[in-house]
């Protein structure tokens, strides 16, 4: 099913509607909460050290800020992003799932326009719009309008940047730092950032994630007297071009070479997850000292699973995510084996801001606030995700994967986990006859039906785009890999 203009044009009615009411129909019930959203890049759950009893091959550094907010907080054993950046950022900051965006994969954007915050509220907006101060940093990587726009709802911004960015700014200034090759700036030593629209100059031992967190927690002590959203979208641990680069905990500033052996580029990418941990610390650090944590609500997680072994895949390793959330208002649970996905986080946001959506604009997550706060002990009976033109559903027991009719499995792969959620016991039931497993995929198939899947037939494929992407999709090692568990986490090995 295509995204239609009129879909479009029926969210930017509803969104003007919601922007010209009183402080974006705010709620005027209690304190509001101050947010932070934190989203590392391309990692997936094992790397984090309060993951180490729930995954397999935990490859874990020293991360003891994020073990205290899952200790302190809840920890999400079972969260679902999508398998790839754009679409998931999409998914977070619109609560919506890729049939209302037209966001599913970072070559496939369905629509007349695929403008994320032109064609759906995002969070940035809605709590702006409320009175919030809003500010992001890291990395943006969704097409359509800028996030310091009206629609992007981000007042402050501070972000890794390319030559387009700079382009678009006064007087074009090119970057002077390094680069990751021939048309990408580093992330990482001497970045290429943007900052409240201007460029801003780097040293070579300047590093990315640093440069960022500062501006987060300057931001945070600035608005200390307002309630604020900081939205940290993180470019670590994203290995960059050249191989995993060195952080300040391991290596010297500049060296972008490829690591020649395994365990190097092992404990590199170690050390960048470890290096995320300090720059969680470094904010927790700060709301403590500006006596703003028990009145903030801090979430942990990344935009997909780690790159070759889950990034891209239709299984569940793909759209797999930690999903950590402590702070004020939030019940000390610690690991919950309560399934989320990342539709969840715009709408508790929300009810942690008292803010309200306009009544008729669907979304399709639930909110987590109840289960945070502690008034239920439940949460929802299923996620769903998409990766290109691939499904995947899943209740507490049951995993649906590579749903996917383009690709000639258009009823997947269908598994009983019990009460297993790392793989190690989780049993193919695809053509099982047992009731219990027909059963089940029957309530599946009825979910399922909300969601229309793209099909041979549709016709963004007799479009320029469309055949370019489909021509690299259907390659025989793409459709592969794309199908395929990693050798390493194949189930019941």
């Amino acid at each position: 099913m295509s995204i239609t203009r009129r879909s479009f044009l029926k969210a930017a009615g509803l969104a003007a509607a919601w922007a010209s009411s009183p402080r974006g129909a705010l709620a005027a019930r209690g304190k509001r909460k101050n947010l932070v959203v934190i989203m590392a890049d391309d990692v997936s759950p094992n790397a984090y050290g309060c993951y180490r009893n729930y995954v397999r091959y935990p490859r874990a550094g020293k991360t003891p800020h994020l073990d205290r907010m899952a200790r302190e907080g809840a920890m999400f054993v079972t969260a679902w992003a999508t398998a790839m950046c754009s679409p998931t950022r999409a998914m977070i900051m619109t609560g919506r799932y890729a049939h209302r965006t037209g966001f599913y994969h970072n070559a496939l954007k369905l629509g007349d326009r695929p403008d994320l915050v032109g064609n759906n509220l995002t969070f940035g907006k809605v709590l702006a719009g409320a009175g919030y101060a809003t500010g992001i940093a890291g990395k943006w990587h969704v097409t359509g309008g800028k996030p310091d726009s009206p629609n992007g709802g981000f007042q402050e911004h501070s972000l890794w940047s390319g030559p387009k960015e700079l382009a678009e700014l006064p007087g074009k200034p090119k970057h002077t730092g390094a680069w990751e090759n021939d048309t990408t700036p580093s992330r990482y030593w001497h970045p290429c950032i943007i900052r409240n629209g201007k460029y801003l100059p780097t040293e070579p031992e300047d590093f990315g994630p640093a440069v960022h967190t500062d501006f987060v927690c300057e931001f945070i002590r600035r608005h200390r007297r307002r309630p604020f959203l900081a939205y940290f979208a993180m470019a670590a641990p994203h290995g960059t071009r050249k191989g995993i680069t060195t952080t300040p905990l391991r290596g010297s500033p500049g060296d972008m070479s490829r690591p020649d052996q395994a365990d190097e580029r092992a404990a590199r990418f170690r050390a960048l997850n470890e290096y995320v941990d300090v720059c969680v610390g470094r904010i927790l650090h700060t709301l403590e000292k500006e006596k703003l944590l028990g009145e903030t609500v801090v979430m942990f997680t990344s935009d997909n699973g780690s790159a070759v072994t889950a990034k891209t895949r239709a299984v569940e390793r793909g759209a797999r995510v930690p999903l950590i959330v402590f702070g004020g208002g939030v019940r000390k649970r610690g690991a919950t084996m309560e399934l989320a996905d990342l539709t969840d986080v715009l709408p508790t946001l929300l009810d942690f801001a008292q803010v309200k959506l306009p009544d008729g604009y669907a979304i399709d997550g639930q909110s987590l606030e109840p289960f945070l706060a502690g008034r239920t002990d439940s949460h929802r009976d299923w996620i769903h995700s998409t990766i290109g033109t691939s499904q995947l559903l899943r209740d507490k027991r049951w995993l649906l994967e590579a749903v996917n009719p383009v690709l000639s499995l258009p009823r997947g792969r269908f598994y009983d986990c019990g009460d297993d959620r790392t793989g190690k016991a989780y049993r193919d039931v695809t053509r099982s006859s047992d009731p219990a497993a027909v059963a089940a995929r029957k309530r599946f198939d009825e979910i399922l039906k909300r969601f229309p899947p793209l099909r041979k037939d549709n016709p963004f494929w007799k479009t320029r785009v469309g055949a370019k992407f489909l021509k690299a999709y259907t390659a025989p090692a793409a459709v592969k890999k794309h199908l395929s568990n990693h050798r390493d986490y194949e189930y019941g090995t």
